[in-house]
Order: C-alpha cells, then structure tokens, then sequence
C-alpha cells in the first residue's frame, strides 16, 4: 500500500491523456475506479472467455499465413526448412489480437495496420527513454534529447487513431440503440461513462486512455511512497521514488542456481511452486501488490494459446549453432533489441491449416 502510488513524469503526462490511462496515474479514487472497471467488466473470467473466439481466429490466421509462407519460400525438396523473423510475427499477432477485443478493429488495408502498430511501438519506446527534466524540472524548457517533442508527435497519432476508433463506436451505437451484441472494451467503456463522475476527466479522453492502457504493461512503472515508511529498516520518506533491480532478482544465483541457463524443468522440480501472480517476489513477471497487472490472466492464456498452436504446426529449429542474442531494449515493456530468426517446418497436411479446422 504505501508503494501503490505512480511519480507525475512527462511521458505519463503526455502520452498518457494528462494521467487519465490508469496505469499510470497516481493512487486514488480515481484510479481505483477504474481498476475495478478494468478488472469486472474486461478482466473477468468471463469476459476472456467470450472473447477467446477472437484470439484464437487471429491465431489461426497468422499460423495460416505462415504455412503460406512456408511453402512458398520452401525449395523442391520437400523437407527443406524456411527461415523466418519471428519478434515482429508475435508483435504483429498480440497488436491485431488486443486491438480487435479492445475496439472490435478488423484492418482495412496493410498501411493501416502498419500506421498503427508503428505508433504503438513507438509509444512503447518512448516511456524508456530517460528524462532529465523528470528529476530536474526546471530543465523542461530545453527538451533535451527531443524526447518531448518526439512523445507530442507520437500522442497527437495515436489519438487520431483512437478518436477515429471511438466515433465510429459512437456511430454505431446511435444506429442500433440499447440493442446489445457483440461488444468490444470500448463498447463497454461508452456505456459505463455516459452517466458517471470521472473526477474531473473528460469521458472521451478516458475512454480512449482506459481501453489503450490495458494494450499497454505498465506493472513495472517505478513506484512511489505515498507515506513515511520503513523498509529493511530503512526509514523511506513520502515521495520517495523505488527503483527495482527486477533483473537482479530474476538473476540471483542464490534463487536461480545457473540463471543464465534455459532450464525450463526447475519450474517442475526446485521451483514447482513459484508462480507468477505477484505471491512470489522472486518471479515478478506481472509486478505484485494492490499495482500488479489486471491483465496476467489474458496475457497468460493468449501466450499459452499462441505457443501450443504455433509448435503443434510447425519444427522449430535454430538457424546456427551459436547461442541466441538475448540483449534487451528498454521500453514500456523489455524488447529483445535483435530479430529472433528460426527455421520452420511444418508438421502437419495442408488442410489442417486452413481457419476451419478444429484441431488448434
């Protein structure tokens, strides 16, 4: 509870609606509003289950086009191997997957879909930056770096995306009134805020900052004190920022035996009982207390979902015998900063990959 509050920081003021994506908002009524929101109209058991239909028809269809490619890129001999660059395939497949349960959005066309996903990667790459005027205000006019310049940019083409997005939800539901049917996030959010104090924000700029930020991980945000607190016995003053050494922890031989190593089975054996739901401060994934992600349950079956159907269809080799790069950009989210590049053979006939199969 006393880390539970999130610094004012320019990134968050001005890609995140002036503090509206909830995400990123201080601790109070407000942001505990809309958590709730977040978490029982969107995050609920049920809510997943109805829209695992999208999910797995966005899955179908990547693996469906990747078998495409396969066999159009493949040599005569039938067992060759194709090689293919698979950060962008999962970054393109999570993008189109969020973006259609969250705003119901099927691309019309490539440069759409391009337009988008580059301003949200972009979005993601700009919370990482480091920004001096963040802890030297009075630096602000200077713009060092540009960063400020380039997050005006970046927020000025996400809301024009957003906003084209949400009146064409407005529209729709003009036409069919109270009729309910399939309802994405954004229909849900329009019914929600048609009525309701949101402490001073605007409805549309909620709306939009709410349904982008659950597209957006912010669990590892660093947090700050909202009170006068002891830690380690460590006497921590109110608006104290907290930087977490995640990777430390992630790393510690002392928890890992090994660390660097890829030892799945520790997690069947010496670890069986760690899990990443925020109980285990040795795995934190998902971040942990009253800020951990809402979202842990969607991203755990998507991932799950993604991994099964994509090594069901197809042999995943590497392209050389060297170790694979696993260097990082910092962002929003961790980014490998290489391409991660395999060799895919598909495992199974060619009806099999078609979107009406039943068997992923």
């Amino acid at each position: 509870m006393a880390f539970a509050n999130r610094p004012k920081s320019i990134a968050s003021e001005i890609l995140g609606y002036n503090y509206a994506m909830f995400g990123l908002g201080p601790y109070g009524p407000y942001w505990r509003e809309m958590r709730k929101i977040v978490t029982i109209e969107f995050l609920s058991a049920r809510r997943i289950d109805m829209f695992s239909h999208v999910q797995e028809f966005e899955v179908k269809s990547a693996v469906k086009k990747t078998y495409e490619y396969c066999f159009k890129n493949k040599s005569s001999n039938l067992n060759d191997v194709v090689k293919m660059e698979m950060k962008e395939w999962f970054g393109n497949l999570i993008m189109n997957t969020m973006v259609k349960i969250l705003f119901g959005v099927q691309y019309k066309d490539n440069e759409d879909r391009s337009k988008a996903h580059k301003a949200i990667r972009r979005f993601v790459e700009l919370f990482g930056v480091f920004i001096v005027a963040d802890f030297l205000p009075y630096l602000r006019w200077l713009d060092i770096g540009g960063h400020e310049k380039a997050m005006k940019e970046t927020a000025k083409e996400i809301d024009i995306i957003l906003e084209d997005w949400l009146a064409e939800h407005k529209r729709k539901r003009k036409l069919k009134g109270n009729k309910s049917g399939d309802e994405d996030f954004m229909d849900v959010m329009l019914s929600i805020c048609e009525d309701k104090d949101l402490y001073g924000f605007d409805a549309d700029a909620v709306i939009k900052a709410t349904c982008y930020a659950i597209g957006s991980h912010t669990t590892h945000a660093t947090p700050e004190s909202i009170e006068d607190c002891v830690v380690g016995g460590y006497d921590i003053p109110k608006g104290t920022r907290l930087l977490l050494n995640i990777w430390k922890i992630h790393y510690d031989p002392d928890i890992w035996p090994n660390p660097q190593e890829f030892k799945p089975d520790r997690f069947l054996t010496t670890h069986k009982d760690v899990n990443v739901r925020g109980n285990h401060f040795e795995l934190m994934l998902f971040g942990s207390g009253r800020r951990m992600c809402p979202g842990v349950s969607l991203g755990l079956q998507v991932m799950q979902y993604v991994m099964a159907v994509l090594l069901q269809g197809f042999k995943i080799t590497s392209p050389s015998d060297e170790p694979i790069d696993m260097s990082e950009n910092f962002g929003l989210t961790i980014l490998k900063a290489s391409p991660l590049e395999v060799h895919l053979a598909p495992r199974l006939y060619s009806n099999l990959y078609e979107l009406n199969n039943d068997l992923f």
